[in-house]
């Protein structure tokens, strides 16, 4: 058997200046502990869309959106708030984090999709950092994964782990992440930088700061209209990471990609994934078989993203930031057209 190269380890962070006359929309999902490892996770998710004018300088603000939601160990959402519609985002107590919960919010929210929100890009995040969020204790307790396995019970443990094969391409029967004895998910080298750029204060949102323990999902997309070409040109980015117990920021998944798209029909002309950090030498793989989006039009690329790279065809990760460039559009028709 060939022996592969290691997995990616090379963060694009910070994230580039903003291009005059540009919009970029930024999201994060931040996760803490405040009652300690067997208490509820706090979610605080913010997105924000910044217009940035033909001068340049620090932008307009279009369009915000914050929640607050509390899940249980089980990823059950026991108490969510958000910065407005309230009674909606009721609907979603009780609501365990993974897959039906987007298909809830698309049930009861379908107005937020509709006008691609940004409140419901930080509300379809929930699932993802669900999943992946416990990751964070990993830098806080060198022995986590044994605390895992202890609390779950061999049997529990060892059904979690059979379930996790084909779920995505890294992991897909035979590779080396689901084999026994295989390499360990250790990401420690992989340095997440900082997402916000010194030279450009205005470039991100603001994150939150907890102590302890805290887990990442932070998200980049900068839109501008080239008149000229008759294009959309695209460059975003994807990141999930986590504190680190001495300091600094270790990342556990991130992509980079540009795109390009027609300004009049939004049809995808080019796509390029970057991997960037990964946890297992076969991920990058996945990059390849989202050509098939090619051709497709970009305001379609969440259901199209299920249809083509649905299980080990795709990566879960790489996905879900290829499902968020449906709200290019949107972002799109910030800018200004010409007279």
């Amino acid at each position: 058997m060939a022996t592969l190269p290691p997995p990616p380890r090379s963060t694009a962070n910070p994230a580039p200046f903003r291009p005059a006359d540009s919009v970029r929309r930024t999201s994060s999902i931040d996760v803490s502990w405040p009652d300690g490892p067997e208490g509820e996770r706090l979610f605080i998710g913010s997105a924000r869309d910044l217009l940035t004018p033909v001068a340049g300088g620090p932008g307009e603000t279009v369009a915000q959106a914050r929640f607050e939601a509390r899940l249980a160990q089980d990823k059950t959402i026991t108490t969510i708030t958000a910065d407005r519609d309230p009674g909606m985002i009721a609907q979603l107590v009780g609501a365990r984090g993974g897959g039906h919960l987007r298909l809830l919010l698309k049930e009861v929210m379908p107005d937020l999709i509709a006008r691609s929100d940004p409140l419901y890009l930080v509300l379809d995040d929930i699932s993802g950092t669900a999943l992946v969020s416990d990751f964070a204790w990993s830098q806080w307790f060198p022995d986590w994964a044994e605390r895992l396995r202890d609390r779950l019970g061999a049997e529990e443990h060892a059904r979690l782990m059979e379930k996790r094969v084909n779920i995505c391409w890294g992991l897909q029967e035979g590779h080396s992440g689901v084999q026994p004895g295989g390499p360990p998910n250790n990401v420690a080298d992989a340095d997440a930088g900082d997402v916000r750029n010194p030279a450009d204060p205005h470039g991100w949102h603001e994150l939150p700061e907890s102590e302890g323990p805290g887990f990442r999902r932070a998200r980049r997309i900068d839109v501008v209209r080239d008149e000229a070409a008759g294009l959309l040109r695209i460059d975003s980015a994807f990141q999930d990471s986590a504190k680190q117990k001495d300091g600094g920021r270790v990342a556990i998944h991130e992509y980079r990609m540009t795109a390009t798209a027609d300004l009049e029909t939004l049809e995808i002309l080019a796509l390029t994934p970057e991997a960037r950090i990964l946890p297992f030498s076969e991920c990058p793989g996945a990059v390849h078989n989202t050509q098939r989006l090619v051709g497709r039009r970009i305001s379609d690329i969440r259901e199209d993203v299920l249809a083509q790279l649905r299980g080990p065809q795709g990566c879960t990760h790489l996905n879900d930031a290829l499902r968020a460039l449906a709200d290019v559009p949107r972002l799109a028709g910030y800018l200004r057209e010409p007279a």
